[in-house]
């Protein structure tokens, strides 16, 4: 590679070739006077748009693959001049209401102008056709942000920060972002989501903050009991606190020792008994929760139940079904109890008997409600009970800017407060639930304690089990019905340690096809998604079948299933671009995070119903709500052509395929595949390796998660 002197190159910006959003590295085409070819220039250039006039300071560069480049390492832009240059600009996706057709109407209009226009009266484009006074609204906000996200965008590319971040770090801070970013870079870690520590960290070198400095071991700190609490931690060890944080932030551990003595003065963390350490949200949650459970308990279930047997008698006779003893006990467990759990696997009749303790409350005179963590177990819920159903945020009639409306001063007006598939309840939520409860209701969980647990901190349902302070029934009998099941047959080996029944004749539900290699896995994927499975069982292939993996990454994970998915299965060409993932109309895409402006939650699935390239925006539809997207926010949605296993829990789905290869080692644990099982309706389909299967039933070692709640139950006197 030959490398030329220093050079200055001035041209118009033709067309984005390649951008990469976490580095801000970008590809363009540049048209230059003196040069009868488009100039490829290569450089830190994100913020740079189509149509703009660009003055570079860079080197010439020969590269062997792709031929001469100019190398940029500064560069300033002016506003074009031509009519051509402006449209282009325009119409590039700058401004938001914008897109080329508008771009071209307006040019058309106010031609040389037209910049001029747009900053100084923009109110004049309500004359331009199709444009009313709601766009022009929002060209006018657009071009008042991208103005400043400019000058944002440029002071952080200087400090190694990307642009898809930038554009975040706006939409946060406003006109306030260089200030807080130069106050205190850390913040970033605290208050955007997707900006992590070492973001902020790098951001905090640049701008010359101190190795050691306090700022920094703070929130080093809080990153470490961050980073555990998504592990499912709810406290921190103090030892081990010290010596993670110290290999995070290359320090010596008397320095992290005394910023965490400074931080629990300050009380920005709680230390409890035996040096731990938590997060004061997890504290409160979880000494909070055991309080409730608590108060509950004390106060005495008056009812009365002379004609039990009778009401139980009536409701097996109207609805033809026989309960076992078990069942009967956990009916008449639930009328007497103030605080019960229901546990069992698939097929056992928790549905059923969730049923009857429904109804059992009815005839008593009891008013019920009943919710699940997610939107579609409530919507199953409401399936089998024929009773309305909500998921526990709408329940508590959770507002973002509000909080919890339900609480204990409005609590929930309800005698028996129902919760089903309660192993995906984090401690938070748990608390802010029971705060909800008034002393005199009967709360009954339910769920299958041998699922995953919850994906935030807290281990709640096992730890209310193992407190040995409530009633707990615990379901094991297999029916009848569901014994002809290879699914539920098989579910119930695994728990138990056992290897599946692999063979499987053409009437089974359970399939088994053997594949060592990890390509191969994927093709055959690919083939029973797209082929063997929609024209065997007459099935929707985006709608009915679901491939579930251990993990995200890797050949076999979601990531690369997802893109192989998507080129298979949709063909539109209706697109839209982020952070390297392309989006197509009628895509199935999944939420990540929970966000309750737009009343949707991390696991809820859609469908992309529309994508408007002018207004850069796109909208999904959720069980039958539609929800707008801007494109900066689509780093809150994936592809959910192949999820995880972990963001399937509370679902179900008509067929499951899933992978599991040796590539999946970290994660080849019995909870994982019993879980992956038990999500299939109809069919499950296996795919993989017999050593990789033969790991995951052996392997029982649950990682355990620091929790206190069990403990904290049986300790609280009232």
């Amino acid at each position: 590679m030959m490398v030329d002197a220093m050079e200055y190159i001035s041209g118009l910006v033709e067309r984005i070739t390649y951008t990469n959003e976490e580095s801000g590295f970008s590809v363009i085409k540049l048209k230059s006077k003196g040069f009868s070819e488009l100039i490829t220039v290569v450089g830190n250039l994100a913020a740079v748009n189509v149509g703009a006039v660009l003055h570079l300071k860079g080197n010439w560069k020969f590269d062997s693959k792709y031929g001469r480049q100019f190398n940029a390492v500064d560069y300033k832009e002016t506003i074009p001049a031509t009519i051509t240059g402006i449209e282009k600009y325009l119409g590039s996706g700058l401004i938001k209401g914008i897109g080329p057709v508008y771009a071209r109407r307006i040019v058309n209009c106010f031609k040389e102008e037209t910049l001029k226009v747009i900053e100084e009266n923009p109110d004049k484009l309500i004359c331009v056709e199709g444009i009313g006074q709601k766009r022009v609204d929002m060209i006018k906000k657009a071009w008042q942000e991208q103005k400043e996200i400019k000058n944002v965008v440029m002071f952080l590319q200087s400090n190694g920060v990307s642009t898809a971040y930038a554009v975040k770090i706006y939409k946060t801070y406003g006109n306030e972002s260089i200030n807080i970013v130069k106050t205190n870079p850390f913040r970033l870690a605290d208050d955007i989501w997707g900006i992590g520590f070492k973001t902020a960290d790098k951001i905090a070198r640049q701008l010359g903050f101190a190795k050691d400095s306090y700022e920094r071991c703070r929130s080093g700190i809080f990153y470490t009991l961050n980073e555990l609490s998504n592990e499912g931690h709810c406290y921190a060890n103090r030892e081990q606190l010290i010596s993670e944080t110290a290999k995070i932030l290359e320090l010596g551990e008397k320095q992290i020792n005394d910023a965490i003595d400074r931080m629990i003065e300050e009380k920005s963390i709680i230390q409890d008994e035996g040096d731990i350490i938590y997060l004061p949200p997890f504290y409160f949650s979880e000494t909070g929760t055991a309080k409730r459970i608590k108060e509950i308990l004390s106060k005495k279930n008056s009812r009365n139940l002379n004609n039990i047997d009778k009401i139980i008698a009536d409701i097996q006779k109207e609805y033809g079904i026989t309960y076992d003893e078990v069942q009967i006990n956990a009916i008449k467990t639930a009328v007497t109890s103030k605080f019960m759990v229901l546990t069992g696997g698939p097929g056992t009749g928790k549905t059923t008997t969730t049923l009857a303790i429904i109804k059992v409350f009815q005839k008593l005179g009891d008013e019920c409600l009943l919710a699940a963590p997610t939107g579609r177990a409530a919507k199953r819920l409401s399936e089998t009970t024929g009773m309305e159903a909500k998921t526990i945020h709408r329940l508590l009639e959770y507002k973002p800017s509000e909080g919890y409306k339900r609480n204990s001063e409005n609590p929930l007006k309800c005698d028996v407060l129902i919760i089903d598939e309660v192993s995906m309840v984090d401690i938070i939520l748990m608390y802010n639930l029971l705060k909800a409860v008034s002393n005199e209701a009967i709360v009954i969980l339910v769920g299958d304690v041998d699922q995953l647990p919850s994906v935030g901190a807290g281990n709640v349902l096992k730890d209310i089990i193992e407190s040995g302070m409530v009633n707990v029934i615990c379901l094991k009998r297999i029916f009848r019905q569901a014994m002809g099941s290879a699914i539920i047959t098989n579910a119930h080996r695994i728990n138990k340690g056992e290897m599946p029944i692999l063979k499987g004749g053409r009437k089974s539900d359970f399939f088994y096809i053997e594949e060592e290699e990890p390509q191969k896995v994927v093709e055959i994927i690919k083939e029973l998604c797209t082929k063997r499975l929609p024209g065997y069982y007459k099935v929707d292939p985006i709608n009915d079948i679901q491939v579930l993996c251990p993990m995200q990454r890797g050949e076999t994970g979601a990531q690369n299933l997802n893109a192989i998915l998507q080129d298979a299965l949709n063909p539109s060409d209706v697109t839209i671009k982020y952070g390297g993932t392309i989006y197509k109309l009628n895509d199935k895409v999944m939420q990540i995070k929970n966000n309750y402006d737009k009343n949707v939650f991390n696991g809820d699935i859609g469908t992309i119903v529309k994508i408007d390239m002018e207004d850069k925006t796109l909208v999904i539809n959720f069980d039958g709500n539609d929800v707008e997207y801007d494109s900066t926010e689509l780093d809150e949605v994936v592809l959910a052509y192949a999820i995880t296993v972990h963001k399937s829990q509370g679902s179900e789905y008509r067929i499951v395929v899933a992978p599991l290869t040796m590539q999946h080692y970290m994660m080849l644990q019995r909870n994982l595949l019993y879980t992956c099982v038990t999500r299939a309706k109809k069919v499950f389909v296996l795919v993989g390796s017999k050593k990789a299967i033969g790991i995951s039933v052996s392997n029982n070692k649950i990682l355990q998660r620091n929790t206190m709640l069990a403990k904290r139950i049986r300790d609280i006197s009232l």
